[in-house]
C-alpha cells in the first residue's frame, strides 16, 4: 500500500503570541488533512515545543518553523529554531519540571 505523505511548514517570529498561532496553524492543518482524536495531544505537543524553542532557542529578531508531517495513521510535529546551540542532555531528579535538555 503506498502511503503519501502530508507536509505543512510555518515560520513564526520570536514573540508570546506564537505559541497560540502555532496551536490554531497545527490544529487546523490536521482538522483539513483528516486527522481526528488527537486534538488535546498535538496541542500540548506543539505548546510545549514551541514555548521551549522561544525561551530557549531562537535569538531575538529570528523566527522558529513548526513543521507537521502526515504519514498515514502518524503525525509527525517537529519545531525548528534558529538559534546555533545543540541540545544538551542534564540530569534532573524524577519531580524536576525541567532540566532534561537546552541549547
Amino acid at each position: 500500500m503506498l502511503t503519501v505523505l502530508l507536509s505543512r511548514q510555518r515560520r513564526f517570529p520570536r514573540a508570546r503570541r506564537s505559541v497560540p498561532a502555532a496551536r490554531r496553524f497545527a490544529l487546523d492543518t490536521l482538522a483539513e488533512w483528516g486527522y481526528r482524536g488527537r486534538e488535546d495531544d498535538v496541542r500540548v505537543c506543539v505548546s510545549e515545543l514551541v514555548t521551549n524553542a522561544l525561551l530557549h532557542g531562537v535569538p531575538p529578531g529570528r523566527e522558529l518553523s513548526l513543521v507537521l508531517v502526515g504519514d498515514g495513521p502518524l503525525v509527525r510535529i517537529e519545531v525548528r529554531d534558529s538559534g546555533s546551540g545543540n541540545p544538551e542532555v542534564k540530569d534532573a531528579a524524577v519531580g524536576d519540571c525541567g532540566g532534561r535538555g537546552s541549547g
